[in-house]
């Protein structure tokens, strides 16, 4: 497996426009929210009653998929993984508040949607596709780049 430094290497290479990376700053982490979102629209039934905790927030599909991600992230090593799982359980409860709010489902579909829309027009400024056409592991290394980059800019 590839090391974090590697990773952040090579996505940086279709990431270099200013422009492109201000998109992905708004757009990567809205898109992984949506995804959460998306996951927790999943029914939970079988959940609920595998578990029987009767926790919204850790009998859903986000929860279980995170759990399954977050073997990718600690591989990358341990403070990318704490990171990434703060991200999540962020997610998590934003998605449980959203859901709470409008339905859940159609607000996910439109966040994901608005939110590819800007990455791909942020890859047309570029000239560059997107680094997941190379490998689909950058989906999960986008998230994890944008929270190293933005951290860089204090």
């Amino acid at each position: 497996m590839k090391s974090a430094k590697q990773w952040f290497d090579d996505y940086a290479k279709s990431h270099q426009n200013e422009t492109n990376q201000q998109v992905h700053y708004i757009c990567v982490p809205i898109i992984f929210f949506s995804v959460i979102g998306l996951l927790m629209s999943i029914p939970n039934l079988f959940l609920e009653k595998s578990f029987g905790l009767n926790n919204p927030l850790i009998e859903n599909w986000a929860a279980v998929t995170g759990v399954l991600i977050s073997f990718f992230y600690l591989r990358l090593g341990f403070w990318y993984f704490i990171e990434m799982l703060f991200v999540i359980l962020l997610c998590i409860i934003g998605n449980f508040w959203l859901g709470n709010t409008v339905n859940l489902l159609y607000a996910s579909i439109i966040i994901f949607v608005v939110g590819w829309i800007g990455q791909f027009w942020g890859h047309k400024v570029e000239g560059k596709k997107p680094s997941f056409a190379k490998d689909l592991q950058f989906l999960l290394i986008g998230p994890l780049w944008v929270i190293q980059k933005l951290g860089k800019k204090k």
